[in-house]
């Protein structure tokens, strides 16, 4: 195991970066600036190459998409190219993403979803899109229509679980059950995956954020640490099982694995297993993502840099 970070703290103030969802994908950064400039022909060529690496392409496509201007320069790529299956599944996340800001018409990013899937029938990125939108803003069963699309052209898509996950545990929150929906949905996903996929960390997933649903309804404590909600026996049977599965499969090609990365190292952290949170820490090093970090209503730079400095011993 490499040696730990520099100690935090000390030395020069340090600025805190700010969260960046490409995560460590360089090329995706260097596609992502050049879109920015109007340069389009950099996100084609990064698409092109993604193939049907359909966790890549999601993630990359989604991330992509969140750029301010992405649905005019995919307009511009489309004149160009104007049978691009690519730009068609880029402007329709970049209307999802607008949708979301209140920035364009709900039911247009939806008709433009469905359109980019007809072109793509394999691909289970329109749908993710689709899923995104109606994670938010769609009913329950819009909202599971959408996950068995994307699950019926890839049964492992990381971000689609995810997304189902967190619309999942926000059902029923005036209820603390222990045996909440969620909690077998991960279960049963994680179960269904094949053996070295990363949604064997979903259970812990659903943990995290059924947490964030009942802290913030009042049933436990915002402090994470003294919620008690990571000390029960299930919830420590959860976070065993999945630190043991990324020991023996740690995915370090994986497009979205850092925020498996954060997601268990919160888990390590709550449930006060400083040894195993701070080999987390160091495969993390600076890719810290808001969730679950933010739960329920948290700084989550803060809350990350204490949880880090607190697993490394360099409070």
């Amino acid at each position: 195991m490499p040696p730990p970070p520099p100690p935090l703290g000390r030395g020069r103030r340090r600025v805190a970066q700010p969260f960046d969802e490409a995560l460590d994908d360089a090329e995706l950064v260097t596609a992502r600036t050049a879109l920015a400039q109007g340069r389009w022909q950099s996100a084609r060529s990064l698409l092109v190459h993604t193939g049907d690496d359909w966790d890549r392409r999601g993630h990359r496509v989604t991330v992509l998409a969140k750029e301010t201007y992405c649905a005019a320069w995919a307009r511009e790529w489309l004149l160009a190219e104007p049978d691009s299956a690519d730009a068609r599944v880029l402007l329709s996340l970049a209307l999802v993403h607008r949708a979301l800001r209140g920035k364009e018409k709900p039911d247009r990013a939806r008709e433009a979803c469905r359109d980019a899937a007809v072109l793509v029938p394999a691909d289970p990125t329109p749908w993710l899109g689709l899923l995104l939108l109606e994670r938010a803003l769609g009913t329950d069963d819009e909202t599971v229509r959408a996950f068995e699309q994307v699950r019926g052209r890839y049964a492992d898509h990381h971000h689609a679980h995810h997304l189902m996950v967190a619309r999942l545990a926000e059902r029923r929150d005036d209820d603390p059950d222990p045996f909440h929906e969620v909690y077998d949905f991960a279960d049963w996903a994680s179960e269904q995956a094949p053996a070295d996929s990363p949604l064997a960390v979903l259970p812990v997933v659903a943990h995290a954020e059924r947490y964030r649903v009942l802290a913030a309804a009042g049933h436990v404590s915002t402090d994470p640490r003294a919620s008690g909600h990571w000390a029960d026996r299930r919830a420590r049977l959860v976070m065993k099982a999945a630190f043991d599965w990324w020991l023996e499969w740690e995915q370090d090609g994986h497009p979205r694995r850092l925020i498996d990365l954060n997601f268990l190292a919160h888990a390590k952290s709550c449930e006060g297993r400083g040894a195993e949170a701070a080999a987390l820490f160091h495969r993390i090093g600076e890719h810290a993502t808001p969730a679950p970090w933010s739960y329920p209503d948290r700084d989550s730079h803060p809350a990350f840099r204490a949880a880090r400095a607190d697993a490394l011993g360099t409070t």
